[in-house]
């Protein structure tokens, strides 16, 4: 983040801090109970959102050296990432051109990708190698029958893919556009030095949407979190910023306080603050004092009570020694302490509460600008797509 704007963001928070604000949106907004029930809504959102936008499936250090891939299938699409010889990252449909069956599971390194069906094997390139009997396939294209490839890029230390195939084979896939305003703010992170601690799975019983939500207003920290991180921050204040779909809000830690009267130059942002972003459509990215982590948030099977979420944590400085073990695995606890045994039992009882009809809209106070603006477009992005059918 680019000095001059941590300088403008902790301006910002003394002064609501002086002034016992916070920012806010221009209206209590009424967000239709419907966009967490509605079978048509999820539907919209899986083909225009989760396959229709650039999604973020990982990070350049999950992928270190030639031959490393990974797999995921939450998308809709059977996704591959690989990094090739040449050391570019590729992603493609991870499905054999014979039969397709699934060429890879789960994440590892290889020198070549072979279906455990009848053996097909494909470069890391996606290029088709060899066809066991190759006699009896003849007339066989090997050029016109490599892995699918699917449009992806990689900057940043971020890597990003379109989920469906182009019609043409074009796999150019313009990280930066997708991410406007925000594509240098990232960059001055330098993710790209980071290491991988540990990736969680959790599967829970609410809509996909639900889980960004908990992460988008601060007001909720002083009663629901008392006992656990409620301490550590100053409760219903933040700073918030739409960035094209994207959006930045900025949380105060108590800490804050002993930088006041500090000259500016001294001002410590990172160390006094949490950073949450969403890069739309799924993607929570968290900055920490010490740590980045990561929520991918998905649907599962085209239920909309039901959503599978991957909790990665990534850190500046690789883990080698058991005190840095016994230290991530605190902060992980910390985290799934607090949102797992918090917040997500709180949201699926309100998706219990929905379905029963009780209410037909959720009220969203001024003083949550950021899960206002992350409703909206939702709706204002699912609305236009079905415009345009």
């Amino acid at each position: 983040m680019d000095p001059e704007l941590r300088r403008s963001l902790m301006r910002r928070v003394f002064a609501h801090l002086e002034a016992g604000t916070t920012d806010v949106a221009e209206s209590v907004y009424h967000h239709p109970v419907a966009t967490y029930t509605s079978p048509a809504q999820l539907a919209s959102e899986l083909e225009l959102l989760f396959r229709g936008q650039p999604l973020l499936m990982g990070w350049s250090c999950q992928l270190p050296r030639p031959g490393d891939y990974l797999s995921d299938d939450r998308s809709g699409a059977p996704i591959l990432l690989v990094r090739g010889d040449d050391g570019r990252t590729r992603a493609f449909l991870n499905v054999c051109r014979h039969r397709a069956a699934r060429v890879v599971e789960g994440r590892g390194s290889r020198r070549t990708l072979v279906c455990p069906y009848h053996g097909w094997t494909y470069g890391l390139d996606g290029r088709l190698a060899g066809i066991p009997d190759r006699r009896n396939f003849p007339g066989i294209d090997t050029d016109a029958n490599g892995l699918v490839p699917l449009p992806v890029a990689e900057r940043n230390g971020l890597i990003w893919v379109l989920p469906t195939a182009r019609p043409d084979g074009d796999v150019w896939l313009d990280a930066q556009a997708h991410l406007g305003g925000l594509d240098a703010e990232l960059a001055a992170y330098r993710l790209e030095g980071y290491h991988h601690y540990e990736t969680r799975v959790i599967r829970r019983k609410m809509n996909w949407k639900l889980v960004i939500d908990t992460f988008l207003e601060p007001y909720h920290l002083g009663v629901l979190h008392r006992n656990t991180v409620a301490p550590l921050f100053h409760a219903n204040v933040c700073v918030f910023d739409a960035i094209g779909p994207h959006l930045r809000e900025v949380l105060p830690r108590r800490s804050l306080d002993a930088q006041r009267g500090l000259p500016e130059s001294d001002w410590d942002f990172i160390a006094h603050h949490t950073i949450v972003y969403v890069l739309f459509p799924n993607t929570v990215f968290v900055v920490q004092v010490d740590h980045v982590e990561t929520w991918r948030v998905f649907p599962v099977d085209g239920r909309v009570d039901e959503c599978e979420m991957y909790l990665d944590f990534f850190v500046p400085n690789p883990i080698d020694t058991d005190s840095a073990r016994r230290y991530w695995e605190r902060n992980m606890d910390l985290t799934i302490r607090t949102v797992c045994d918090e917040d997500f039992p709180t949201s699926e009882a309100m998706q219990r509460n929905f379905a029963t009809g009780a209410q037909t809209h959720s009220v969203f106070g001024r003083n949550e600008p950021a899960l206002t603006h992350f409703e909206r477009t939702i709706s204002e992005r699912v609305a236009a797509g079905r415009g345009a059918a």
